[in-house]
């Protein structure tokens, strides 16, 4: 009989981890292409980005993660270099240098890498503007990047997130018209909704113009507090009004997911047996059942 207990899981999962007993998520049928995007800030996409693709990664999986957002929180959770003067995406999206100059694989894990961003990025949707096919410029390197990792590892990625930051620029437009799905992580406080109709705008009118295969696929919900009624009606609120897309477990507000980052690591990592980790590795398996088609 388990005990199912803070103390307990944390123990299960240290013991899981010593002796490599990690069950294997099912793998998608081809690479798939996630922009995780919400222009309110503070809702938990970074943390969404890394965290989701550290737990895949640890099961398994082969996971990119393109860090689009020039404060480069997902490059440090990730513990990639990503000083000014570092290849970054502003190099990939500007100077037109290759992705396999940029890419760097993430020290903890052996099939999770990272394109990270530097400050140079934020000088990037000016530039943009003047540049011939702006809207694809990071399709068009990404696919050229995909065949070179399957060549160099034998072994297609599975998923790749693009972590946007909190704005509705040409970097977003670029990390829509290169993905096949959008990833809404929604946090369950006031306000969460705010500003979530545009993006669904933006995603539409991206879809309808420049990339017909776009969809909102999944919704992921943040910061959930169950000792709050707030939280247990906004969580109500959004399943009511998106359905399935929304995945099952909620993702408590978590001391330990917040200060991971501050170690330069991911949750998974930082404390696998806490709540926040456990919430993501949750998460991160009903995603993959979703994407395989396995219930």
């Amino acid at each position: 009989m388990s005990i199912d207990t803070p103390l307990a899981r944390a123990a299960e999962a240290a013991i899981n981890l010593k002796l490599g007993n990690i069950e294997k998520l099912p793998e998608p049928k081809q690479t798939t292409i996630v922009t995780i995007a919400n222009q309110k800030g503070g809702v938990g996409k970074t943390t969404t980005a890394v965290n989701l693709a550290a737990a895949l990664a640890k099961h398994g999986l082969s996971v990119l993660v393109i860090d689009t957002d020039p404060q480069g929180n997902a490059s440090t959770a990730l513990n990639i270099d990503h000083r000014a003067g570092t290849p970054d995406v502003y190099s990939v999206l500007v100077e037109e240098v290759d992705f396999s100059e940029v890419v760097k694989p993430v020290a903890e894990f052996e099939n999770l890498f990272c394109a990270p961003a530097t400050i140079d990025l934020a000088g990037a949707e000016i530039e943009l503007v003047s540049l011939v096919a702006r809207e694809y410029r990071l399709q068009k390197s990404l696919n050229k990047y995909l065949e070179f990792h399957k060549q160099k590892y034998q072994k297609q990625l599975d998923y790749v997130f693009i972590d946007c930051p909190p704005s509705l620029g040409l970097i977003t437009l670029n990390a829509l018209v290169a993905a096949q799905e959008v990833l809404i992580p929604i946090q369950t406080e006031y306000y969460a909704l705010e500003g979530l109709g545009q993006l669904m705008n933006n995603v539409n009118l991206v879809k309808k113009q420049l990339n017909p295969q776009l969809e909102v696929a999944t919704i992921v919900l943040t910061m959930f507090d169950s000792r709050t009624n707030l939280s247990q009606q906004v969580a109500e609120e959004v399943r009511k009004h998106f359905g399935d897309i929304v995945i099952t477990t909620e993702v408590p507000r978590a001391v330990r997911v917040s200060e991971a980052p501050s170690f330069q690591q991911t949750v998974i990592t930082y404390d696998p047996g806490s709540p926040g980790a456990q919430a993501y590795i949750k998460v991160a398996k009903e995603f993959a059942q979703r994407h395989s088609g396995v219930n």
